[in-house]
């Protein structure tokens, strides 16, 4: 999933070199990222520290957080009050070191989600990310 960082720099494109609104910068996100799952084991999905970000790429984690924060007003709106589901479809994750989960990032801005194969496409859509998929009807 590292090549879903190219979600956060076409926001910053958008945003700080075009310009754009973060609705405009959405809507042109959302259109150009579609995501293919390469794995169902939850353990090999990526996951990149907080304090790397900080350091390397920190513009691109403010957008991320802001991404994350919007997304999160969503999950609230549709589930009231389950904390639970908020921790476990956040972008971020708070469990132990704070760190990127890429493959939140990608399903969250991307516009289609599907897996290598039907099998795997059933297997994330049922199993891996069913709480993304209950949250996105139509995305996988």
């Amino acid at each position: 999933t590292h090549p879903t960082i190219s979600v956060a720099e076409l926001f910053r494109l958008l945003l700080d070199e075009e310009k754009l609104s973060w609705e405009e910068a959405d809507a042109i996100v959302k259109k150009t990222f579609a995501y293919t799952n390469h794995t169902v084991l939850p353990e090999a999905l990526e996951k990149w520290s907080i304090p790397l970000f900080k350091t390397v790429l920190p513009r691109h984690l403010h957008i991320i957080y802001e991404i994350n924060r919007r997304h999160m007003e969503q999950v609230a709106a549709k589930h009231p009050g389950n904390e639970t589901l908020m921790r476990e479809l956040s972008i971020i994750d708070e469990n132990g070191q704070k760190a990127v989960r890429m493959a939140h990032l990608a399903i969250v801005c991307s516009h289609h989600v599907n897996g290598v194969a039907e099998i795997h496409s059933e297997i994330i859509k049922n199993e891996l990310f069913k709480d993304f998929n209950d949250l996105f009807p139509g995305k996988f």
